[in-house]
């Protein structure tokens, strides 16, 4: 069905709905949006993120994601804001935005054969069938051989072929989450392109599945018959079924409108279309991002991802389980604060800041370097803390964790500076993390730029709908569309006296901290096999 054929007689841009469902690793959100980017209506559920059958593992029923987008849907649908004000009818399209990564078996019948394996995962493949010796000498050539067999390590794909091989030979659909939730949908096995992420046969330059030669096919057990075909951000995916329609509440035949992941909507419902202005995620993973019309590689060999604008690139440097990390210390250390905010009929997030409050600038002293997890180009990587003395509290703690990943994105922006070759003069951070006005301030004060907070929280479900609302003409192109429907809400500008001190803590302490302490890093990987 074409866009004119769709929308064309019926398009009615002051009452008209767009429905983005937002499928992330802690919950899952129906959203309304209209045309002007407002929020209008909401619904949330929380997830059972994964569990886990050993350690590193993270896995979770298909269905179950399938389930939960089921009822949040009807429950929007039940609000009495909703009904009466007949929203559900002014729906237009429907689009859906997932975390990225985690990955899906189905049997000929279109029935999940597994469990989902999460992005979260950390199990690695042990030993991969040797490559044609033209690829290994073309890697050594080149120096990326640790990268690509990282690579191959961990696939998902890889690990399934060597430990469930009945799995694998009866798996006919090799798809990502958002694939899995399209043909739920639609009955089709489509995707977007803006939501391939992950480890598989992907040309990230080209945004289409890599040609019968590329190097991914050797790398991966993964058959082209397996993947789904994909249609660029906007475009159509399909039409809800008869049965998705009783599932969900949506009227039978609405749009499917193609989107994109949740970092790339993100990126977009900030505003964040032009390499000058840099969308920071203060997620589960907090990642520093610039869209680029042209492939800009943020790290050499490491590829930018598809953007939710079409054609499009994101340059992202990601620090891995970013904002778990201040989630693990209210976990293991804020209880009180968690308590006292129930009690008081106020948002935790607001204890934490004076929590922040107390402790000056610079933690005095305590650095943090925020590597939880290893990444593809620092695989020995650990977590550390340094300059511990008895003044230091929990409170100087918990500062030094956001101050640590704002060093660590800071690094990264030079980085795609250098790389794009233009100037970042901007900042506008979304994502849990930036709800709190301490995390924001100081992010101000180590990049010394001004950071922005976005008009909603939602920010990947509004990117989500500029691509159905660009998608479907009511806009001709996506800055017209960013211009219409997002907007700063706050922003917060450096404080000199503050940059003066992180600027010396930064170049003088946290860039020199990783270069040092690598051997120990490599020292203890050698004697505990931690990380893998």
């Amino acid at each position: 069905m074409t866009e004119s054929s769709a929308t064309k007689s019926t398009k009615n841009p002051t009452s008209d709905l767009i429905l983005s469902i937002d499928n992330g690793t802690q919950s899952v959100r129906a959203l309304l949006f209209d045309l002007q980017g407002n929020l209008v209506a909401k619904s949330r559920i929380e997830l059972q993120a994964y569990f886990s059958k050993n350690p590193g593992w993270a896995e979770q029923e298909a269905d179950y994601f399938w389930q939960m987008l089921g009822q949040c849907c009807q429950q929007l649908w039940q609000q009495s804001e909703v009904i009466e004000n007949g929203y559900r009818k002014r729906v237009i399209a429907v689009t859906v935005t997932t975390q990225r990564g985690t990955v899906i078996n189905l049997d000929k019948n279109g029935q999940a054969l597994r469990p989902a394996m999460l992005w979260l995962d950390q199990r690695l493949c042990q030993k991969n069938k040797l490559m044609p010796w033209y690829w290994r000498v073309g890697f050594i050539l080149i120096g990326q051989s640790k990268v690509v067999d990282y690579f191959r390590r961990k696939s998902q794909a890889n690990w399934l072929e060597q430990h469930q091989p009945e799995v694998w030979q009866n798996t006919d659909k090799f798809l990502l989450l958002s694939g899995f939730l399209s043909y739920k949908l639609t009955g089709q096995y489509k995707d977007s392109v803006g939501s391939i992420v992950g480890y598989l046969p992907f040309n990230y330059k080209k945004q289409n599945w890599a040609h019968p030669w590329d190097w991914k096919w050797h790398a991966l057990p993964v058959k082209r018959s397996m993947l789904p075909s994909l249609v660029k951000p906007g475009e159509v995916l399909g039409e809800i079924t008869p049965d998705a329609a009783a599932h969900t509440g949506l009227k039978v035949g609405t749009l499917l409108i193609a989107s994109a992941s949740d970092k790339a909507c993100e990126v977009l419902g900030s505003g964040c279309i032009n390499p000058d202005t840099a969308s920071l995620s203060y997620g589960t993973t907090a990642t520093i991002n610039t869209n680029n019309t042209k492939y800009v590689e943020p790290q050499a060999f490491i590829p930018p991802y598809p953007s939710a604008l079409p054609d499009n690139f994101n340059s992202e440097v990601m620090i891995y389980r970013g904002f778990w990390m201040v989630n693990w210390f209210k976990q293991e250390f804020g209880q009180n604060e968690i308590d006292k905010a129930q009690t008081l009929g106020v948002s935790a997030e607001s204890l934490f800041d004076q929590l922040v409050a107390q402790v000056p600038p610079g933690s005095m002293g305590l650095m943090l370097q925020p590597y939880w997890s290893p990444g593809l180009k620092n695989l020995e990587a650990k977590g550390a803390i340094i300059g511990f003395g008895d003044v230091h509290t929990r409170a100087h703690i918990y500062r030094s964790i956001l101050e640590g990943l704002a060093y660590a994105l800071r690094e990264g922006q030079e980085n795609l500076e250098k790389r794009q070759k233009c100037k970042i003069t901007k900042l506008v951070v979304s994502g849990g993390g930036s709800q709190s006005d301490a995390a924001l301030q100081l992010t101000a004060d180590i990049f010394n730029l001004p950071a922005h907070r976005p008009h909603t929280f939602e920010t990947s479900g509004l990117g989500a709908a500029i691509n159905v609302a660009v998608g479907l003409g009511y806009f001709e192109n996506y800055q017209q569309a960013t211009s219409a429907m997002t907007r700063l809400e706050q922003s917060f500008l450096p404080n000199q006296a503050n940059v003066v001190l992180y600027n010396k803590l930064y170049q003088q302490v946290y860039l020199k901290m990783y270069r040092q302490l690598k051997p120990i890093y490599q020292n203890i990987k050698k004697i505990t096999g931690y990380p893998e």
